[in-house]
């Protein structure tokens, strides 16, 4: 896979995700095994990302119309968070001090789940006509077996990644601060993406702070309700767990990015009566990204 295509050249929609990457006592005893294997099998970050769009990309070419992943493998990603309080997250595949080796945590990719809930919102939003040529009501039914197969297990409703195009919701961007760790990759003098890491505890934290200011000052406002879902998402996973926004390939175009303090500012400004600090923040979010929306609808 080149790197073009990786950074959107071909025609792929801006991708970024929000993702929870929990210890492995998290999981259940059989899925810890299974983490395990898969992670050793794909190793670096970068594999991973290479593997996971290799293999969308397959799935759009194969015959007999099936878009669906099979769930006969799973991707899952790690990163190793070392021993001390204001310690860092760092990929699985680099080299950590021999005295702090710290701890392993896994993102299963939960492909099989993820594309079930991406074809039920493409079903019911306003490409659903669209959607009925892309997916055969066969392959649906197909996939709601798989589906069915996994929601009989014990992990289910815990789907650790939140995934979206062009652009990102400015929810998310609650959950960091601009003192958090983020890595910048790059290549060929391109940004390939951007990722910022927070601990759970410090994201439920700003979460429930932005939902409560919120609730008094702009009760009607559309990010109350995604914060909120947000929160209860986030209550969902171990108290140890790390929380990372993804950008990709979306970097190249807005980093460096101070989306973060901007909703901040927004939050507490509107929380103070200060409508013109807000109204700021707010114009300096809608110029930032307003601009990757229309993408989406240019041709």
């Amino acid at each position: 896979m080149s790197g073009n295509l990786y950074r959107g050249q071909a025609g792929l929609p801006f991708s970024s995700s929000l993702r929870i990457y929990e210890p492995l006592e998290a999981f259940p005893a059989e899925q810890q095994r299974q983490l395990v294997a898969d992670g050793g099998r794909i190793g670096s970050r970068a594999a991973v990302e290479n593997a996971e769009l290799q293999a969308s990309l397959g799935r759009i070419t194969r015959t007999g119309g099936d878009p669906f992943p099979t769930g006969r493998t799973d991707l899952v990603r790690m990163t190793r968070v070392p021993n001390g309080r204001h310690a860092a997250p760092v990929d699985s595949g680099e080299e950590t001090p021999a005295n702090d080796a710290g701890r392993l945590l896994y993102c299963p990719s939960q492909l099989v789940i993820r594309a079930g809930l991406a074809a039920n919102a493409l079903m019911d939003g306003v490409h659903s006509p669209l959607a009925d040529l892309l997916i055969p009501v066969s392959q649906r039914d197909r996939h709601q077996v798989r589906i069915d197969r996994i929601n009989a297990g014990d992990d289910a409703k815990r789907v650790h990644t939140r995934a979206s195009t062009w652009g990102i919701p400015f929810s998310w961007f609650s959950l960091f601060a601009e003192s958090d760790r983020k890595d910048v990759v790059e290549s060929d003098g391109h940004i390939v993406t951007v990722r910022v890491w927070t601990p759970l505890t410090e994201a439920l934290d700003r979460a429930r702070f932005a939902v409560a200011h919120l609730a008094l000052a702009a009760p009607d406002l559309d990010m109350l309700d995604d914060l909120t879902q947000l929160t209860e998402w986030l209550e969902l996973f171990h108290v140890q767990s790390m929380v990372e926004l993804d950008y990709g390939a979306v970097a190249d175009k807005v980093y460096p990015d101070e989306s973060p303090m901007d909703v901040r500012l927004g939050i507490e400004c509107l929380a103070e009566g200060d409508m013109t600090g807000a109204a700021a923040a707010y114009r300096r979010l809608a110029s930032r990204w307003i601009p990757i929306r229309q993408l989406a609808r240019a041709s």
